[in-house]
């Protein structure tokens, strides 16, 4: 098969990125009345998710320096609902993997699956909690704000998710996963978060928004009761800075990798505007015709929610599924069909093959191809020549090499087009 040579562009974006993570987080906390709530002695939980976020563990061991200046004693607890297998060591060693450790943030990680029942909700379901984080004086909230991948509401994916999914840990997160299915997301999520900051020691969120090119934009405290309405502003501005693709219509998107460091669906929807969740929501652009997923992070440990967005894998990743975790995240989820292997085959030129022979009437050397790291990694891709007239009419575009042919190495597979960065 004759495939089109690609070349190497970047995509440019506007941002502000923080550059003293140390005096943000201080600065942040600073704005609050903590002497006022929290004394000497009182020991306060932290929550730390399952994402890979940037400069997290700087973040968290602020938060800890500053609760310890107040004579608190504070310990972080795993916030993510089914994660690391559903398993108390799984979570924690997820935690690890982000380098989120007892020596990294100066205080000691404690992991349960345990939970606590904060009584019914008024949507008549009963809404758990953390049983150690429950027990503590006081709760801090940590998390990324940004667009959901699977709906769009004034509240999405941030402080208000990670107490009622977080926190509910299994047990929590599979009941709400069930309740979506009859309510939708927004209305179970805020039923939930009402009876949370009710009823459990709720004492303030610090909230993350991240740019286009994965860097830390924006840390923002708050105190439990102007929550909501700071994670709704808050959440604006993370959509005016999702990265995305820059054309409306591709034949096939070669993803190097995937994985639940890079997305909760380990490639964001948003950006490939595409579910295969019967109650989820997507983008109607661009219009992606096949999807090629070549590898699974190390970090995601094995698990590979979301494959079933994928149209083609390789052999190689599917060998690095844990099929248990995978399958615990996607039916406490209610949705087995993101655990659905599509076709998998040895070598990245045989899914090629594969793939470009299933586009419809184009011919594979006329294709119009995108090949980009990951979801998260938007500013450098590769594209084939049937795109280049888009990128000359863009102005945030540049080309930065070629056109050259792909390059395979002696197994087939693709040589990695950012082994070297070219400025």
């Amino acid at each position: 098969m004759l495939l089109p040579k690609m070349t190497r562009i970047r995509q440019r974006f506007d941002t502000s990125p923080i550059l003293d993570i140390d005096a943000a987080v201080n600065g942040e906390l600073q704005k609050l009345p903590l002497a006022e709530h929290i004394r000497p002695g009182q020991t306060v939980a932290i929550t730390a998710g399952s994402r890979g976020i940037a400069n997290i563990v700087q973040v968290l061991a602020g938060i800890v320096r500053e609760l310890k200046s107040l004579g608190a004693e504070p310990f972080l607890v795993p916030a993510m609902g089914s994660h690391g297998g559903a398993t108390a060591a799984g979570q924690e060693k997820l935690l690890a993997g982000y380098g989120i450790t007892p020596h990294s943030v100066a205080a000691p990680i404690r992991s349960s699956m345990e939970v606590v029942d904060l009584g019914l909700s008024r949507l008549g379901l009963p809404v758990y909690l953390d049983r150690l984080a429950f027990s503590a004086d006081h709760i801090v909230v940590v998390n990324r704000i940004k667009p959901h991948t699977d709906f769009k509401a004034p509240i999405e994916s941030g402080l208000i998710k990670m107490m009622t999914i977080g926190l509910g840990k299994q047990r929590g997160a599979e009941q709400y996963h069930n309740a979506v299915i009859e309510h939708g997301y927004y209305e179970t999520l805020m039923a939930h978060a009402e009876v949370i900051l009710d009823k459990a020691p709720i004492a303030f969120g610090v909230g993350l928004v991240e740019n286009q090119l994965d860097e830390t934009e924006m840390i923002v405290a708050v105190w439990k009761d102007r929550l909501v309405e700071t994670e709704a502003v808050v959440l604006e501005r993370a959509k005016a800075l999702l990265p995305r693709l820059p054309f409306k219509a591709i034949d096939l998107l070669i993803v190097d990798e995937m994985g639940k460091d890079i997305s909760g669906t380990c490639m964001d929807q948003n950006v490939i505007a595409r579910t295969v969740i019967k109650v989820g929501t997507a983008p109607s652009e661009p219009r992606i015709r096949r999807i090629f997923v070549r590898d699974l992070t190390a970090k995601s440990q094995g698990m590979a929610t979301g494959i079933g967005n994928a149209d083609f894998v390789t052999s190689r990743l599917v060998a690095k599924v844990d099929r248990q975790a995978t399958y615990m995240n996607c039916l406490s989820a209610c949705e087995p069909e993101m655990a659905a292997i599509p076709p998998y085959y040895d070598t990245d030129r045989e899914v090629l093959q594969r793939a470009l022979s299933t586009i419809g009437l184009v011919s594979p050397e006329n294709a119009k191809i995108v090949h980009i790291r990951n979801t998260l990694a938007l500013h450098t891709m590769m594209v084939s020549e049937a795109l280049l007239a888009e990128v000359d009419g863009q102005d945030h575009l540049e080309i930065l090499h070629g056109p050259e042919s792909m390059g395979f190495d002696e197994e087939d597979n693709l040589l990695s087009p950012w082994a070297v960065e070219v400025v």
